[in-house]
């Protein structure tokens, strides 16, 4: 017979682990068992006969507008360049005045793509009618 090592710096995480998989599936089988012990199952018909009321359906056509489109993928493109300033500022001692003149360009080149898309009135939400 082998002897456990439970000297391993992760045998208690396994143990948890086992443990807590086992208490999850022990929980789950007895709500199940409940849940089909208390649910009343007298009045099955009704809950599965087919229900309508109200005005009669009329189908709509399922346009979304491509301004959506437009509006959310500016709204990523400026997010994820915003994102590439956080390592400039974490390394801005280091990368001195080269750093900054590429961030200066980095954000002007920012600028100009919004103000285009500012002119172009990609940023205003027109309803569709």
């Amino acid at each position: 017979m082998e002897h456990i090592n439970t000297a391993n710096p992760y045998f208690g995480v396994f143990v948890l682990f086992i443990v807590t998989f086992g208490a999850f599936m022990a929980t789950t089988a007895i709500a199940r068992l409940i849940s089909r012990a208390l649910a009343a199952k007298e009045n099955e018909k009704i809950k599965l006969s087919v229900y309508e009321c109200g005005p009669e359906i009329t189908k709509q056509p399922n346009r979304i507008s491509p301004q959506f489109y437009l509006f959310a993928l500016l709204f990523l493109l400026f997010d994820v360049e915003i994102v590439f300033m956080f390592p400039w500022a974490v390394n801005f001692k280091l990368l001195g005045w080269f750093g900054f003149a590429e961030m200066l360009m980095f954000i002007l080149l920012l600028t100009i793509g919004f103000i285009y898309a500012w002119k172009k009135g990609a940023l205003e939400w027109h309803n569709i009618k």
